[in-house]
């Protein structure tokens, strides 16, 4: 190395160790897989979902995140669970959490619960998932008693999840930040909840939509517990869900730091609103997200 490319070389690392360490994100090469919720292409994976895996994985996606076990029949979109990992790996593709039906359990005899989060764990085995969701609360049962009672259950099933060596994961919405005399559900889930058994997935579009904290605010407060991120933008003008890059969120700005969050997955969604269908809105989101954002992770 000749003088001149010693010094270059030892101004650049020079400063980069000047840098905040969130600054970091943008020097870390990609190590994340691009991640889809399969709820965004429920109907496709209803009626095909050998050739529905095939489309997505040729936009690039690579990890799921499942929803809709059925936990009598041990079945994932209608396969039972050994066959839909074998189609997974015949495509080399992975799943690394799922949303479960946990929200009818909140008032039952916690030995209801227990059984059912034994099937869930034998599901998400089967998978070779990481983490187990919570993703729901109907909307007759979100007061905050009801709150304080599914935190409970959020540290049972957690106990329970750790114990078989899986991850337990809560997901937000908007409506745990909707204040209630002073208080909200997501506060309680937060502070009555034990940070090693319920970790978090955060739903940027609807800490965007609802939260008077933005993402990197919410992850200031409890780091290293936010694993698993959704990512969605946000209609500009009914601020319903649409595909990235078509809405109100600059995610450029919003994206917290990895690191910081504990983040192990994350998954682009959207729910509903699509421009033209499912299978081409995630199509674009892909497009959007491989050319502005996964420089990030």
């Amino acid at each position: 190395m000749n003088r001149r490319a010693f010094i270059e070389k030892t101004v650049t690392l020079g400063s980069a160790a000047l840098l905040p360490i969130s600054s970091f994100s943008n020097f870390r090469s990609h190590s994340y897989k691009m991640g889809l919720q399969l709820f965004t292409i429920r109907e496709d994976m209803a009626k095909d979902p050998i050739a529905t895996l095939k489309e997505v994985k040729a936009m690039g996606y690579e990890d799921f995140e499942t929803f809709g076990f059925d936990s009598e029949k041990g079945t994932f979109y209608g396969y039972k669970s050994s066959e839909f990992k074998k189609i997974l790996d015949d495509l080399q593709l992975t799943v690394s959490s799922g949303h479960y039906g946990f929200s009818p359990y909140l008032k039952q005899p916690e030995d209801d619960l227990k059984r059912f989060v034994d099937q869930c764990i034998k599901g998400a085995r089967a998978l070779e998932m990481k983490y187990i969701t919570w993703p729901w609360l109907d909307p007759e049962l979100r007061t905050i008693d009801n709150f304080k009672l599914m935190s409970k259950k959020l540290n049972l099933i957690g106990e329970q999840v750790t114990a078989a060596g899986l991850g337990f994961a809560y997901h937000n919405h908007g409506f745990e930040f909707m204040d209630q005399n002073g208080e909200n559900g997501f506060d309680i889930i937060i502070n009555e909840t034990d940070p090693a058994l319920v970790k978090l997935q955060m739903d940027m579009y609807w800490v965007m939509h609802s939260s008077k904290f933005t993402p990197k605010e919410l992850i200031a407060q409890q780091p290293g517990r936010y694993v698993m991120w959704h990512i969605k933008d946000m209609d500009k003008v009914t601020r319903d869900y649409t595909e990235l890059g078509n809405g109100s969120i600059d995610y450029v700005e919003v994206l917290p730091d990895p690191m910081e969050s504990g983040l192990e997955f994350y998954y682009l969604e959207q729910g509903g609103n699509f421009a033209h269908h499912p299978m081409k809105s995630v199509a674009d989101s892909a497009d959007y997200f491989k050319k502005h954002l996964q420089q990030f992770f």
